[in-house]
């Protein structure tokens, strides 16, 4: 019986480590890949540009376009194992967004990427891996 694998990405070498490892181990089984656009986030993406304010509009929809190529270039990854995938694009808070989706999805498990901090910038950024390792109900693959 299969079981139903967890894949958060994002656009860092991590996230594709994790994409590479759940489709070589878990290729057997029903796996979704998510991305979760956090709004807190959203600063990184204001500011002037050409001498005027981007609009919040622009900003989501230029996430929203990025959002879908990541998860464009996770399905062509998905075909050249020969293994199929399912997509999703999340709202919310990144930790608390993927812990969600695997509870109210019936996943059976999680893989995750970490960035590997350590010592200051872990305190100060915090780890979602970490986070998300504490908060889940199944189990968590957290790939460096």
């Amino acid at each position: 019986m299969s079981r139903n694998i967890l894949v958060p990405i994002d656009s860092s070498e991590q996230s594709r480590e994790a994409l590479e490892y759940a489709l070589t181990e878990h290729a057997e089984d029903d796996i979704t890949v998510i991305h979760v656009l956090d709004p807190v986030q959203q600063h990184a993406y204001g500011g002037i540009e050409g001498g005027g304010m981007v609009s919040y509009e622009a900003i989501q929809e230029q996430r929203q376009q990025e959002a879908q190529q990541l998860l464009a270039e996770a399905t062509e990854r998905a075909d050249a194992h020969n293994v199929g995938i399912d997509t999703e694009i999340q709202t919310g808070s990144t930790k608390r967004a993927i812990v969600a989706y695997a509870d109210d999805h019936g996943m059976d498990h999680i893989v995750i990427g970490s960035h590997g901090r350590s010592g200051a910038s872990r305190i100060l950024l915090g780890s979602v891996a970490e986070t998300v390792a504490r908060r889940s109900s199944v189990p968590v693959t957290i790939v460096r």
